[in-house]
């Protein structure tokens, strides 16, 4: 082959191969790998708390612990284009009411939230077979909260919402317990001229087979991801165990 049709022939292939690798990268436009995470967040919040922080329509708050999201660590909004269409998880739409409601907005037809937990969250999650779709990413994720079923869980330990105070260890201990791995739980701090924290999420960490393992960093991995959840001026952290925490069941309770 004369140099000349060579130097064509292999600009040609290059150029069929870099054309087959971005039509490929389906989950992303990062220039750096997008699918560098290893373990998954099901995150659940308390509804009464998440009003606590918020003066939008939160009103009548659900009274039982809803799913906020399915987080892959490390990686957000892998794919900018691959937006969020409602019409493919219409057949999930009665349990996501219920199971994933907007809690800072009454409206049952809102899905701005979903909308943004798909785009931020779902579209890096789509790199598992499981979860490539987004009726399979919302229905893998109801599917899990159905199975961990936190509320019964905590009901079955005696923690429920209350005026009274928990230990935070006590809680711990309880769900460690039950489930036989540590959970990542997170707290509103106290307010001023007040001595308890408010809990407010609680987090199971999964492997990318799915299967609950504890929520501690092991070598080579990330740091957990913040609490995603940040409304005003007060935002979430690891709940301290030393300090007594509170379980509301009414928003206007403590204030």
């Amino acid at each position: 082959m004369k140099p000349a049709k060579l130097h064509y022939w292999v600009l040609g292939w290059f150029s069929m191969a870099l054309c087959g690798w971005c039509t490929s990268n389906k989950f992303t436009q990062s220039d750096n790998h997008p699918h560098t995470w290893k373990k998954l967040y099901l995150v659940h919040h308390w509804p009464v708390t998440v009003c606590k922080m918020s003066a939008n329509d939160c009103e009548h708050p659900p009274e039982y612990w809803t799913i906020h999201g399915l987080w892959p660590d490390k990686t957000e909004e892998c794919n900018r284009t691959w937006h969020f269409n409602v019409t493919e998880i219409k057949d999930l739409l009665s349990d996501m009411r219920h199971s994933w409601p907007d809690v800072l907005h009454s409206s049952l037809n809102r899905t701005q939230f979903w909308k943004h937990e798909w785009e931020k969250h779902g579209t890096c999650a789509a790199t598992l077979p499981v979860l490539n779709s987004q009726k399979k990413y919302f229905g893998k994720a109801l599917e899990l909260y159905h199975h961990i079923d936190l509320n019964s869980c905590l009901l079955k330990a005696g923690i429920k919402p209350s005026s009274s105070y928990y230990e935070m260890t006590a809680i711990k201990e309880a769900l460690t317990r039950f489930y036989g791995v540590t959970p990542k739980i997170q707290c509103l701090p106290p307010e001023e001229g007040e001595k308890a924290q408010t809990i407010g999420q609680i987090e199971f960490c999964l492997t990318k087979e799915l299967q609950l393992r504890n929520c501690t960093v092991q070598n080579g991995e990330s740091k957990p991801m913040p609490a995603d959840l940040k409304l005003g001026t007060e935002e979430l952290s690891v709940c301290s165990d030393t300090l007594p925490t509170y379980y509301p069941s009414q928003v206007q309770d403590h204030k």
